[in-house]
């Protein structure tokens, strides 16, 4: 008798990590991602809830939406409506792990990633309107963002801080997030139902650092130097989020969070976004075969995860070659490519992706009316 074979999806989760989905599906999609699969939660964007613009509603509910209410008002009202709905697929999840998974995540408006009071009251706005308890509120994790953190966990709100390129960023949000811990403790509030995850971005670090790579190798002529030069192509992104984990596993194991974990505070899982393959040189499933390792999140694009499904391999990777990881990217800063001045371009680059979707999203629903 043939045995089933057991989705790679599925097989990740013995190894400590949940497999969530990046974007929208219908209800049956969904449900067969959760069933077949094991997935465990999924995240939105704006660029993601362009979709929603050309769904399956009526023409006549989106003119009515669109003659008695403003532009922003509108996309919030869609982005809120789909994902009270993904979250309530997920709502078995979240109850059969005790609030551990099962999220779906509905991020703040883009145009206030430097505004931290804005981001603050527009997180609470949605928190109160979504009104599920298995939902994350998405806050980037620019320097404004990091006081809304703390204060959103302070205020018993589950967050998935996002857009997070550096090793150095990721600290401050890990910090942020025990802070607003120690905040709600202190003030006599329960921090068991709270959740959170910090999104660390891979593939978008080697679309970077290998144009900086390619740029040294055509200019340079010793052989020696383009030998060195090319054996770092496609290894920063990898060697980046491995370092993120140490420093993840490091915080999480010290004093300051086992006093918090005693009150029943939940680690900030990592979660490995842009996990997307974007150089077709490099195997479609690289960013999640490379990055499996307990306490982790993985939010897989549709593409990814079907290739993942078909050919990945599962396999607790995430926490070998640590010390060839330190070594690749201290190569790359003596080769004169600083990871720091990449990380900051492509937060900036980020925030301003995000925008600028929400700013098309915005001039799609004004040509509605």
């Amino acid at each position: 008798m043939q045995q089933l074979k057991i989705s790679p999806i599925k097989e990740v989760l013995k190894h400590g990590q949940s497999i969530w989905y990046d974007g929208l599906a219908t209800d049956a999609e969904f449900l067969s991602l959760i069933r077949e699969d094991g997935v465990k939660g999924a995240t939105t964007n704006p660029t993601i809830f362009e979709k929603a613009l050309g769904g399956g509603d009526s023409g006549a509910q989106m003119r009515q939406l669109c003659a008695a209410h403003r532009e922003e008002e509108v996309f919030k009202i869609l982005a809120v409506e789909a994902v009270q709905k993904i979250a309530d697929l997920f709502l078995p999840v979240y109850e059969e792990s005790q609030g551990g998974d099962g999220f779906v995540s509905i991020e703040v408006s883009p145009l206030l990633a430097h505004d931290t009071a804005g981001t603050i009251e527009e997180a609470r706005q949605l928190h109160r309107r979504v009104a599920r308890k298995n939902v994350m509120i998405k806050v980037p994790a620019t320097r404004e963002g990091i006081p809304a953190i703390q204060t959103l966990i302070a205020d018993g709100t589950s967050v998935n801080v996002t857009l997070i390129f550096s090793v150095e960023r990721y600290e401050a949000v890990m910090n942020a997030y025990l802070a607003g811990l120690e905040e709600r403790a202190q003030n006599g509030g329960s921090i068991m139902p709270i959740a959170s995850v910090a999104s660390f971005f891979v593939s978008r670090v080697d679309t970077s650092v290998d144009k900086r790579l390619e740029d040294k190798i055509a200019a340079a002529s010793d052989p020696a130097l383009k030998k060195r030069l090319e054996s770092l192509l496609g290894k920063a992104a990898i060697a980046n989020s491995k370092m993120a984990y140490a420093h993840f596993q490091k915080i999480f194991t010290a004093d300051r969070f086992q006093k918090l974990k005693l009150k029943g505070a939940r680690v900030q899982r990592p979660l490995w976004a842009s996990t997307g393959t974007k150089n077709p040189r490099y195997s479609d499933v690289l960013y999640v075969d490379s990055l499996i390792g307990p306490d982790t999140v993985n939010t897989v694009p549709p593409a990814t995860l079907a290739a993942f499904r078909d050919h990945g391999t599962v396999a607790p990777l995430l926490s070998t070659g640590i010390s060839h990881a330190h070594a690749a990217l201290a190569e790359l800063e003596s080769l004169g490519i600083s990871l720091e001045a990449v990380t900051e371009e492509l937060e900036s680059a980020g925030v301003k992706l995000f925008a600028e979707s929400y700013r098309k999203i915005i001039e799609q629903i004004s040509k509605m009316k």
